[in-house]
C-alpha cells in the first residue's frame, strides 16, 4: 500500500477525490486499499433516512439494485484516483456498461454494506472493475463495471 494513504480515509476526503455529493454519494469511508494489487474495500451505511426508501418500497424499505452497482462504481472511482495521483477536479469517469450483475441478497437499513472493488483491467481511459457488495460477509450483489473516462 502507498505509504502517503492514512486509512481509514473519511468522506471529507472522498469528496475530495470524486465529484458525487448527497444524496449520491454512497460510499462512507473506504477501510482498506491496496496500490499494487489495485483493490480497495469501501463501506456505505445503509441508514433508514436514505431518500430512495420513501419510494422503495413503503413499508418494506430495499436498497435498490443500480444503486448497489453504482456504488461499487464510486468505490472503483475513488481507486482510479489515489492509483493516479488526481482528485474530484480531475477528468470525470463514467459508467458505460454493466456485466454479470447479480443481486443474492436485500441489503436494508441498518446493514453495513462493503465494497469490495478491484482493477481487472485498464484499457487505455477506460476501465474494467469487479466489485462485490457484501453485508454480514455475505455477497448481496457482484457485477462487473467498465468506466470511462473523457477526453483531454
Amino acid at each position: 500500500m502507498n505509504e502517503t494513504v492514512k486509512l481509514p480515509i473519511d468522506v471529507n476526503t472522498i469528496q475530495t477525490l470524486i465529484p458525487h455529493r448527497y444524496p449520491f454519494l454512497l460510499v462512507d469511508k473506504i477501510v482498506d486499499l491496496d496500490l499494487e494489487a489495485k483493490r480497495i474495500v469501501g463501506v456505505k451505511n445503509v441508514s433508514y433516512n436514505e431518500p430512495f426508501f420513501q419510494g422503495h418500497f413503503p413499508g418494506q424499505p430495499i436498497m435498490p439494485g443500480v444503486l448497489i452497482i453504482e456504488a461499487l462504481a464510486q468505490a472503483g472511482g475513488v481507486l482510479t484516483q489515489l492509483s493516479l495521483g488526481r482528485d474530484a477536479q480531475s477528468k470525470l469517469f463514467y459508467m458505460v456498461k454493466v456485466d454479470n450483475a447479480r443481486f443474492s441478497r436485500q441489503v436494508v437499513p441498518g446493514d453495513v454494506l462493503e465494497l469490495h472493488v478491484q482493477v481487472k483491467r485498464v484499457i487505455r481511459n477506460m476501465a474494467v472493475y469487479y466489485g462485490e457488495a457484501k453485508v454480514d460477509g455475505e455477497i448481496a450483489a457482484c457485477a462487473e463495471v467498465l468506466c470511462a473516462g473523457t477526453r483531454e
